[in-house]
């Protein structure tokens, strides 16, 4: 016969810490923190999608104002013979250059890559238009209806050029914001 052995020695078990630790506790822990940085990322996304939307709306603005400057030729030529339609018009170009800039500085402020193409839009503009409302100034105040279509068109060609190269600065522009 074999001598007897001793039952055999149960292995050790942990003593129970009140803090078993399984997947309903990780999910618990992992699913708020995966909400909390969703939250964050919508709101940065929603931030740049805010702050692109206010950017193509000035440049927008800053090119209107360029755009007025490039057709008061046309409002001065078709001006009546009133004195106070001629100090009307001289308060719409002072309004009209304040304006341009004011935009000029914004540019500079908020998005200096287009400030430069904007200065040479604003060059063209005021070496071009300039030259034609001193022209439109000299003639003769329009007094018939048929006289306001002038059948000509003032030459915008340095206008249009600096116009183009401004508007792909402002594009680039916004697409670095799109891309953050």
């Amino acid at each position: 016969m074999i001598p007897s052995q001793a039952p055999p020695l149960p292995l050790p078990v942990a003593a129970p810490t009140g803090w078993d630790w399984g997947w309903a506790q990780t999910v618990a822990l992992v699913v708020p923190v995966l909400a909390g940085l969703g939250a964050v990322a919508l709101w940065a996304l929603n931030q740049l999608a805010h702050r692109r939307e206010r950017r193509s709306k000035a440049f927008a603005a800053a090119l209107s104002v360029v755009e007025a400057y490039a057709e008061m030729p046309y409002r001065i030529r078709r001006r009546p013979d009133n004195v106070h339609v001629r100090h009307e018009l001289t308060d719409q170009v002072s309004t009209i250059q304040a304006d341009i800039a004011w935009h000029q500085a914004w540019l500079e402020l908020e998005a200096p890559t287009v400030a430069e193409p904007y200065r040479a839009l604003v060059r063209a503009a005021r070496s071009q238009a300039g030259t034609q409302m001193h022209q439109a100034w000299t003639q003769e105040p329009l007094r018939r209806d048929q006289d306001m279509n002038l059948h000509i068109a003032y030459p915008r060609e340095q206008i249009d050029a600096a116009r183009a190269e401004c508007l792909t600065a402002m594009t680039s522009a916004l697409r670095l914001l799109r891309s953050r």
